[in-house]
């Protein structure tokens, strides 16, 4: 999404990060140019509860008229995209997320907090890239060129109206709608790093406060789409601390939201397999968003 560098000096590293109102990867897509301002709210907002900083960079300096963060270098690291790749998550770093985005979640319980990041922009983009845009005819996206014979695949999924219906309400009444959880906001692999210290959470600029069944949707999808086993997929469920009126069909749901878009949108993944698999990865999102009372956690 940004700008970033790491600075070496001899007095230590830090890590600049500056928005611009494009995405750094596709400049032909406009971005809100204040997403910066909103990455820093969050890391002032969640500064003050240890069992949630402790798993961040810290925030060292912030100018918001140059759009500019100035993060806490948290050394040599890789982010856990390796597991697209045949790599695995350990027991312990499930665990260790899980406590994170329990922490994240039930640690914002003021509604005067949580009316102070809607992040309003930053959501109406990532809306349109996961509940309009995938599902768009003729959306200017090759799928063929990724995988021969994914554009049918999508296809079948365009011309799927009960479908296409469900997403589009879960869009707006869901993803749009505020909530009392802050929410990381996009708690997939490339926003988590390996150190020697355990893993990390880097790039809260999509954060918000919504429900918190999304953030949860979101890894266990990717769980799905890196193909890591069933008893990791059941560990995730286990060992996140969900608050009152967590509903676990929406977020079955909101998994089935994600498998798609990663799938058919344009965010895609470094994905190790063809066509047969992704085939059954979006049977697998139609069940999950139409029928999540019939869909276990171990489906396959």
């Amino acid at each position: 999404m940004n700008c970033t560098v790491r600075v070496s000096t001899s007095a230590g590293s830090f890590i600049v990060k500056q928005s611009r109102p494009w995405v750094e990867k596709y400049p032909q897509f406009a971005a809100p140019w204040d997403r910066a301002c909103r990455e820093a709210e969050f890391y002032q907002l969640v500064v003050k509860r240890p069992s949630v900083a402790s798993m961040m960079p810290g925030l060292l300096s912030f100018d918001a008229e140059a759009r500019v963060l100035v993060l806490e270098d948290l050394g040599a690291a890789s982010d856990c995209t390796g597991i697209y790749r045949g790599g695995s998550f350990a027991t312990g770093e499930i665990e260790s997320l899980a406590k994170f985005l329990s922490a994240l979640h039930g640690s914002f319980e003021d509604a005067a907090v949580s009316s102070t990041l809607a992040n309003r922009e930053m959501r109406e983009l990532n809306h349109a890239h996961i509940f309009a845009i995938p599902l768009t005819q003729k959306n200017g996206l090759d799928l063929d060129s990724i995988t021969s014979g994914l554009s049918d695949v999508a296809e079948s999924l365009q011309a799927d109206a009960a479908y296409c219906g469900k997403i589009k309400q879960l869009g707006r009444e869901v993803y749009l709608a505020d909530g009392q959880c802050l929410l990381h906001g996009d708690f997939f692999p490339g926003s988590l790093l390996r150190t020697g210290d355990g893993p990390r959470v880097i790039d809260p600029e999509f954060g918000f406060f919504g429900r918190p069944e999304f953030d949860v949707a979101v890894f266990l999808a990717h769980l799905y789409l890196a193909q890591q086993s069933e008893e990791h997929r059941l560990h995730w469920r286990r060992e996140y601390d969900a608050p009152a009126g967590f509903d676990e069909e929406l977020m079955l749901q909101l998994a089935g939201v994600e498998i798609m878009r990663r799938l058919i949108g344009y965010a895609q993944l470094p994905l190790g397999y063809g066509l047969k698999q992704k085939r059954q990865l979006v049977e697998l999102s139609r069940n999950l968003v139409l029928e999540p009372r019939t869909c276990r956690l171990a489906h396959n």
